[in-house]
């Protein structure tokens, strides 16, 4: 994947109408996108050129220098339209704060021109087979002036389109590193094995890395993150919890425009002169009023965490702030995933069996909102929130809040 020419977005403003523009043009094949389960190339070619991948990078890097809250506006606008696109660049947003966090000048100069025109990076995370999820097999073995990596990725959602990848890996002494590599590198192989029931079009299938060269200077110490209180994980999450906001929106409005072009009334409330149409239908209107407002709610909540987020900074100014940032992304979250599975499964209470027939495609909320929420635990967010309120507990210090 070569990065081509992008579009400099100057603002929030600019960043925000940039994402609904993109919304706008993806959501109409987003059904049968999903039906293919296919990489949706020309789409992410679409998203490279936008700007949208450089909103986050510094503006001494050549990006727009946008924070949080920007972010989580462009995802959740995506989002409402095609989740599965909303989720393919989250890990390159991490990927650039990584390097904002922990990367020399040397390393930001080497990487973020490619993002500045177009080109996206995708961290490549996640492995099978562990004890645990950070039970890492993945190795960085030296090799002469360099370094080469082995070992095999799941998830690896964006990697098939990206220009660099950002491996985690242990090194020889069994620490935690982050190792970018170029996507076309010999001995890369990524497979379009994504085999999930949601969020069909991420293709988040295996990478496969068979001794790949990394340049010496291309590795981060990315364990020592974590070694501080750090906002790293909760910028993360804020991205996730932006997925299932848009994914609420998403199917409200596909609820809403169903019942006024399709549905049918109720034949008791139609001979009683209750409901000439589904959409007066009062049942209906009560239904769509409860889900409306928990979307509203999960909305507000997402920017109010990310407000939150944007006055922290990427390094917050103690263990406190670092807390309190990731006990509102948590909140924003954990919220969020409950109200899409909510209003994707409540979708057919409204719309009525017709809704159920595969050719409408409104399944795919439901699958996709199942499939992102579980992304993580929510209960181990909402326990954490608890002990913080209760106790003021701060939570652990790790990626997953």
């Amino acid at each position: 994947m070569t990065a081509g020419t992008a579009v400099r977005l100057a603002n929030h403003a600019e960043a925000v109408a940039a994402a609904q523009a993109f919304a706008d043009a993806v959501r109409p094949g987003a059904a049968d996108r999903d039906r293919a389960g296919s990489v949706p190339r020309a789409e992410l070619a679409d998203f490279d050129r936008s700007g949208l991948p450089a909103i986050t990078v510094a503006v001494a890097d050549g990006g727009s220098g946008l924070g949080p809250g920007t972010l989580a506006e462009v995802i959740r606008t995506i989002a409402a339209a095609d989740p599965a696109l909303a989720q393919i660049p989250q890990g390159h947003f991490l990927a650039v704060d990584i390097l904002r966090l922990l990367g020399t000048p040397e390393q930001r100069s080497r990487l973020l021109p490619a993002v500045t025109q177009g080109g996206r990076i995708a961290p490549v995370l996640a492995e099978r087979g562990g004890t645990h999820a950070l039970d890492l097999k993945t190795r960085l073995v030296a090799d002469g002036p360099g370094w080469r990596l082995e070992g095999v990725k799941y998830y690896s959602t964006g990697a098939i389109t990206s220009h660099w990848l950002a491996v985690s890996a242990l090194d020889p002494d069994d620490q935690l590193v982050l190792a970018f590599v170029e996507r076309e590198r010999a001995g890369v192989r990524i497979d379009e094995d994504w085999s999930a029931m949601g969020q069909r079009s991420t293709v988040s299938g295996t990478t496969t890395l068979d001794g790949v060269r990394v340049d010496a200077g291309l590795v981060l110490p990315y364990g020592t993150v974590f070694a501080e209180p750090q906002l790293l994980g909760a910028r993360a999450q804020l991205v996730h919890a932006a997925i299932e906001a848009g994914i609420a929106e998403g199917a409200l409005a596909d609820a809403a425009e169903f019942v006024r072009t399709r549905s049918r009334p109720f034949s008791e409330a139609y001979r009683t002169a209750q409901a000439p149409t589904a959409a007066e239908d009062p049942n209906i209107r009560l239904r769509i009023g409860r889900l409306a407002t928990r979307t509203r709610a999960a909305v507000q909540l997402l920017r109010w965490a990310a407000a939150v987020l944007d006055e922290s900074g990427l390094i917050p100014a103690g263990p406190d702030t670092a807390a309190q940032g990731s006990i509102a992304v948590a909140q924003a979250k954990a919220f969020a995933s409950e109200v899409a599975v909510d209003v994707a499964s409540e979708l057919f209470a409204l719309t009525g069996a017709s809704g159920t027939d595969l050719k409408h495609g409104l399944d795919r909320h439901w699958r996709n909102a199942r499939t992102h929420s579980v992304h993580d635990p929510v209960d181990w967010k909402y326990h954490h929130i608890g002990a913080w309120e209760l106790t003021g507990v701060r939570p652990p210090n790790h990626a997953q809040i």
